[in-house]
């Protein structure tokens, strides 16, 4: 029964395929493409794709938008700069051109607050203290004065992490008693005593390890004032004279 299937045993493609199916177009033929390559060289080209942004636009346009924000820019750098000179504090280019910035500024950009609060200081001021000490042999003497401001600073001039009292408790502690005392260093306020107290222990802290020969009977407490002298393109004359403030001698 070589080549024979058995009756009602038909192979599984002949259901499949006729033998017309069978007899068409075999599977590894395609169908031709209508019109041929004629056809598809006549397709014309997809045009290219557009470039955004102003490079995308044509020439005179380019032109006329980059003069256009060169424009913008240099108004809103005109502004910025009027602004700064109207909130900044008082120097000598805010001074020669103080009415072109108020013909700007009023009334439409009015401020009422400044740029730095308060004020920068201009002027330097160094806190100076000395000693009298009962030596061993029981001999009088008074030291010499110190800039314990310059010692201050010093101290933090080269330092990576400079302390905050390092930084800030002298400058700090004069403040407050220049601030609770009138100008013949008598107290104006109730804070005035606890200043004065204040100020008197810092200087003590200070002074007492460099006299441990001796027996630190008074100190007393001075400031060096001396203002920031103007630059030198600037026609400001200033004061450079150093002047002095003294306070009593406070008994240890």
């Amino acid at each position: 029964m070589v080549g024979r299937w058995p009756v009602g045993c038909q192979p599984l493609w002949s259901t499949l395929w006729t033998p017309d199916d069978r007899g068409g177009m075999d599977s590894n033929e395609h169908e031709p493409v209508e019109g041929g390559a004629e056809e598809v060289a006549e397709r014309p080209a997809p045009p290219p794709p557009r470039v955004p942004g102003i490079a995308g636009l044509s020439a005179p346009y380019r032109i006329l938008a980059a003069v256009a924000l060169g424009a913008v820019a240099v108004a809103a750098c005109g502004h910025l700069a009027l602004v700064f000179l109207h909130v900044a504090p008082s120097n000598t280019v805010s001074k020669q051109h103080a009415r072109t910035v108020d013909a700007w500024i009023y009334p439409e950009f009015e401020q009422n607050w400044k740029l730095f609060a308060p004020n920068p200081l201009q002027q330097n001021i160094a806190v100076e203290a000395r000693a009298q000490v009962r030596t061993a042999a029981g001999e009088l003497v008074t030291s010499d004065w110190r800039d314990l401001s310059a010692e201050d600073g010093a101290a933090i001039r080269h330092s990576l992490l400079p302390s905050h009292t390092e930084q800030n408790e002298l400058r700090r502690a004069w403040d407050f008693f220049t601030g609770s005392h009138d100008e013949d260093n008598e107290p104006n306020g109730e804070r005035g005593a606890l200043s004065e107290e204040y100020l008197r222990r810092i200087a003590v802290d200070r002074l007492a390890p460099v006299h441990r020969g001796g027996h630190l009977l008074r100190i007393q407490l001075r400031s060096a004032t001396t203002a920031v002298a103007a630059p030198s393109w600037s026609t400001e004359t200033t004061d450079t004279q150093t002047y002095y403030r003294e306070l009593p001698w406070w008994t240890v």
